[in-house]
């Protein structure tokens, strides 16, 4: 029999709570550490369809993003975030959020990302005080490739998403040093523009952002080429990571990947 508490215990040693952004709220969000718990599901985004898929057949929601980030005044079951708390208690389901904390680390979100890509010697975009622990991933492929045939690599190796890729340079451009940051990573795109990377791969890049770094990148000898995909797809290939991660340290738990699409947008129209 494992316990959450074995869990969570599992869960600190792979993804520590220390690394977490301050801004950030990892951790238990609701359950008993004396619960036994026999089937974990493995998701991205704590949803009202992810919580109805689990309840009554695992014991453990497993979620990339922190259900309660934002925080809540009130809990009624007449609000979304109420709702589903009320469902996954209902039900004795925990709930357990490693954000920043799996970001960073070795075999985390982004390493993960890179390493789906083809991205070889891997080292971490923006570094902490461990050389190998850090925010996004840079690196390079075997060989290079114009931008527009890796972006088509990106839209193979990603899950489908309304949006799909969306590509800021020249379709014609060699690319070879790539950076990439699952998540939200506009923050580092100067990062990825000091480091000579020929390409930035994140996601929920906004207009201003995007121009503003292509206009002062053209003004160089190396226009750096943003990529923008999904937030949910550029972190959902981490599930099975983690999932293959946890399965070696608790043989007798049941750890599966949810395969709903949480993605909040569901078609596009174009002209």
């Amino acid at each position: 029999m494992t316990s959450l508490r074995e869990l969570l215990a599992s869960f600190e040693t792979l993804w520590p709570a220390s690394g977490a952004e301050d801004w950030d709220a990892p951790g238990l969000v609701v359950g008993n550490g004396a619960s036994e718990i026999t089937r974990v599901l493995l998701t991205v985004d704590v949803t009202a369809d992810v919580i109805e898929e689990a309840a009554g057949k695992y014991d453990l929601v497993l979620a990339h993003h922190p259900f309660l980030l934002r925080g809540i005044k009130q809990a009624s079951e007449g609000s979304a975030k109420g709702f589903v708390l009320a469902k996954a208690i209902r039900n004795n389901l925990a709930i357990f959020a490693a954000h920043t904390n799996a970001d960073i680390v070795s075999a985390g979100v982004s390493e993960t990302l890179a390493g789906a890509l083809g991205i070889k010697d891997l080292s971490p975009l923006v570094s902490t005080s461990n050389p190998v622990v850090g925010h996004g991933r840079i690196g390079t492929l075997s060989e290079p490739l114009l931008l527009g045939d890796f972006a088509r690599t990106v839209a193979r190796i990603l899950p489908p998403t309304a949006t799909g890729v969306r590509v800021a340079g020249a379709y014609t451009q060699t690319v070879q040093k790539i950076a990439v940051c699952g998540g939200a990573g506009d923050s580092f795109i100067t990062a990825a523009f000091d480091a000579g990377a020929d390409v930035y791969l994140t996601a929920d890049l906004r207009h201003h952002v995007v121009q503003d770094a292509r206009e002062s990148a053209l003004l160089t000898d190396l226009p750096l080429a943003i990529i923008d995909v999904s937030h949910w797809a550029s972190e959902w290939l981490w599930l099975d990571v983690a999932a293959s991660q946890l399965r070696q340290l608790h043989t007798d738990v049941t750890f599966d990947v949810c395969e709903l699409r949480t993605d909040p947008f569901d078609f596009v129209i174009t002209q």
